[in-house]
């Protein structure tokens, strides 16, 4: 059979005719041997028979059906695992490879690159965007409506849509932009303010410094970029207050912080309202800082309501030195010669060259010269005006780029848009974009622009890659493709009922167990596991199964991880009495948002891995079919496994939950808030199990290996597909195998590190390259 198979896949310049006679000699037969038991000979498992088709013309032509085999017989899934009589691996791959050629139509050597919507930046691309283009940060939370997402992500051009509210508020925006860099009047110690809403939770954009309860723990930060090293005067604003209430005998501590460093500690008491002002000098060296607010709560007080502080002002004035490094930093980006000249038409000239410089590092790419010109009339027109100065026409300029289709949407060129066979390059500029919003969710710095308008950015594609993940701003892609592939952004806003996981009736010692903070922590551990992965280029596998991850001290208490002193986040290996807390599948991010409010969710938890660990997602679930909780009272009572057991006994629910459970159930000695526990409703946890694949193990730890041992291979497509989506902004199709392969073999014949799977997405055909829309098996 193998012989057979291997022939027809290799055999070049096929026939449709020949190809239909290596059907009914070489691939039926092997439907025949492995699949007919279940899908032929009058049986119908699942509404699917193989062998019931009215000619073999349309059964070829039939791709949904085709691409279902295909997918099943890549991932193992079919023939079941129970059978005596399996393909071999060859066979596997020569059955594949058959279907890719003659059914989906795939051309290794010339993949379809696939085609992307125009894609508009999403709040977090345009906040960035503002923050490293002009030096100032907008709060897009506030003044923007969420996202819609496509794939998992947040990046999808599909879904990326402009309303007219958006569009007003992009206008007034770009208004407020202006104001905010280039400020009318001339203030030679203009401080630089930061909005006390910028001051976030991690992980929680809900909490910010506007009030601070002193009933939990918490800590509001932002970060801001100094080009320049200097000393600031720092003055802080805030007020003691209560909302919903006067509890008495309240008391916190209220501090500030500089790059985690105590600058000012406040007692808050549940006494009267007050109001004050802190003044500091600081010295601030170039790069990124980050400023904080921490409370920490100390007596619960008695009565409603709670205690806080209200942060009212945040100012940083740099000290003295010539005047023009007095002007704030966004100005003297604009500016970037200085002051303007007093000559006519040298500020004609000045003003022209500001436009064309702005403009082009605006739109990620050269500015037309009609576009300059308009921009420069239009400016200048505005100087003429009553009382109008130099600067007004600039800001107008300014707003004008933030609110052009240039700035707010990702242009690539597509020459013939509308014929899918129409295969191009992307440009250098549209690949420095992609380029900077994959690995920065920002614009491109000089450097990447300088490269493409040279033509040379292709050839110096790999170091520019290690330059840039090298930098801070990579932290936001893994903060963003982390916090939506692990839905680490859901952790803040899930309802949990802690009260009802931990048995705890009091309100308060229940929160003192697991809060807001808690919350944070776990967030701040899974993007911390990550990153360091990704910076010391660690193999990819020890997502699944490293023995270490990055704690403090209320973490690792929490969870039981004794000699971890301090709120710094550091390593922390594993002894082997804990190895079971290493990787992402155990860490509290995963264990919570796979978790119902109340309980543990084998379901969740075992489709979620399917998903996004695995890449085989179970089929949806018949209609009709009740949640666990909806079921008889009988199912409901005993151990979970019993009432998973009793819940796969209808005939609807067992070929799914047959996939999903036994890897949900591995993660039972973890609770709903992710503690361990070894025993449920006073039994022991039985966590063993068996993958639909064949794979048997006997707790979570032996899961893990099997995951990163015999099932590697589709945790490296998995990964390689959702990464591809994220950074192309699409969702992956069938035709995207060969380029999806070629990373996955990649990372097959190497360690598998993680910069290899960047590489390969960067260097990948859809990466690359793009055609014209429409159906290509039609043309």
């Amino acid at each position: 059979m193998l012989a057979l198979l291997v022939t027809v896949v290799t055999a070049p310049g096929r026939a449709p005719g020949k190809v239909a006679g290596e059907f009914r000699d070489k691939i039926e037969p092997f439907l025949q041997d492995y699949c007919y038991d279940c899908h032929g000979d009058g049986a119908k498992k699942g509404d699917i028979a193989l062998d019931d088709f009215k000619n073999l013309s349309s059964h070829l032509e039939n791709h949904d059906l085709w691409l279902r085999i295909w997918r099943n017989v890549r991932t193992h899934l079919m023939p079941p695992a129970e059978g005596d009589f399996q393909p071999s691996p060859e066979e596997r791959a020569a059955l594949a490879a058959w279907i890719e050629s003659n059914v989906l139509k795939l051309d290794p050597e010339n993949p379809d690159p696939g085609r992307v919507t125009i894609r508009r930046l999403n709040r977090e691309e345009y906040r960035n965007t503002i923050e490293d283009l002009v030096g100032v940060q907008y709060n897009v939370d506030d003044n923007f409506p969420p996202d819609d997402t496509g794939f998992g992500f947040d990046t999808i051009g599909d879904v990326l849509t402009i309303s007219p509210l958006l569009l007003e508020k992009y206008l007034m925006a770009a208004e407020a932009i202006a104001d905010l860099a280039l400020p009318s009047t001339v203030i030679r110690r203009r401080p630089i303010e930061i909005d006390v809403g910028n001051f976030r939770e991690r992980g929680n954009n809900q909490q910010s410094a506007r009030f601070m309860e002193a009933d939990k723990k918490h800590t509001v930060g932002a970060e801001r970029r100094f080009s320049k090293a200097g000393k600031y005067d720092l003055e802080v604003s805030y007020r003691i207050e209560n909302e919903r209430g006067r509890p008495e005998g309240q008391t916190a501590t209220w501090r500030i912080l500089v790059d985690g460093k105590e600058l000012k500690s406040v007692e808050v008491t549940g006494g009267s309202r007050s109001r004050d002002q802190f003044r500091t000098e600081i010295e601030l060296g170039e790069g990124n800082h980050r400023f904080e607010f921490s409370i920490v709560p100390g007596a619960p007080g008695e009565g409603k309501g709670t205690w806080g502080v209200r942060v009212e002002d945040f100012k940083l004035v740099r000290q003295a030195g010539s005047e023009w490094d007095l002007y704030p930093e966004s100005y003297r980006r604009i500016f970037f010669k200085g002051l303007p000249p007093e000559q006519e038409a040298e500020r004609e000239a000045y003003m022209r060259a500001i436009v064309k410089r702005f403009a082009s590092r605006a739109f990620r790419r050269p500015a037309e010269d009609r576009i300059v010109e308009a921009l420069t009339r239009m400016a200048l027109s505005r100087n003429l005006e009553e009382g109008a100065k130099f600067v007004d026409g600039v800001k107008l300029a300014v707003a004008a780029v933030l609110t052009s289709p240039r700035f707010l949407f990702r242009r690539e060129a597509q020459a013939e848009p509308d014929n899918p066979g129409k295969v191009v390059p992307i440009d250098q500029f549209a690949l420095a974009s992609r380029l900077s919003y994959y690995l920065w969710s920002s614009t491109p710095d000089a450097e990447l622009l300088e490269l493409a308008s040279k033509g040379k950015l292709r050839e110096e594609l790999r170091s520019q890659v290690d330059r840039m993940l090298s930098d801070q701003k990579a932290d936001r892609m893994v903060k963003n493709f982390v916090g939506q592939w692990l839905q680490a952004r859901d952790l803040v806003s899930l309802d949990i009922d802690v009260r009802h996981i931990l048995g705890e009736p009091n309100k308060r010692n229940a929160e003192r167990v697991f809060d807001q903070e808690m919350r944070r922590d776990m967030g701040e551990e899974t993007e911390l596991f990550f990153q360091h992965v990704l910076r010391e280029n660690r193999p990819i596998l020890e997502l699944l199964n490293a023995k270490y991850s990055f704690l403090n001290e209320s973490l690792a208490k929490f969870y039981g991880v004794p000699g971890v002193k301090g709120d710094n986040y550091r390593r922390v290996e594993f002894g082997e009495e804990l190895w079971a807390r290493g990787g992402i599948l155990t860490q509290g991010t995963f264990l919570i948002v796979t978790s119902q409010p109340t309980r543990t969710s084998p379901v969740k938890r075992g489709l979620f891995v399917l998903e996004n660990i695995l890449g085989t997602p179970a089929p949806p679930a018949p209609p009709d079919v009740p949640e666990l909780e909806e079921g008889e009272t009988e199912a409901l009572q005993g151990t979970m496994r019993e009432r998973m057991v009793a819940h796969r006994e209808k005939a609807l629910c067992k070929s799914c939950h047959q996939r999903m459970d036994p890897i949900g159930l591995a993660l039972e000695n973890f609770n709903a808030i992710g503690q361990w526990r070894d025993e449920e409703e006073g039994q022991p946890i039985d966590s063993a199990g068996q993958l639909i694949t064949g794979e048997k193990f006997s707790n979570v730890m032996e899961l893990k290996e099997i995951l990163s041992s015999s099932r590697k291979e589709d945790f490296y497509r998995c990964l390689t597909e959702k990464m591809l989506t994220y950074a192309v902004g699409r969702g992956v199709e069938y035709y995207d195998a060969p380029a999806v392969d070629r990373i996955v073999d990649r990372l097959l014949a190497g360690e598998g590190q993680m910069i290899d799977l960047i590489y390969g997405v960067v260097e990948s055909t859809p990466f690359q390259k793009r055609r014209g829309d429409g159906d290509r098996l039609q043309n």
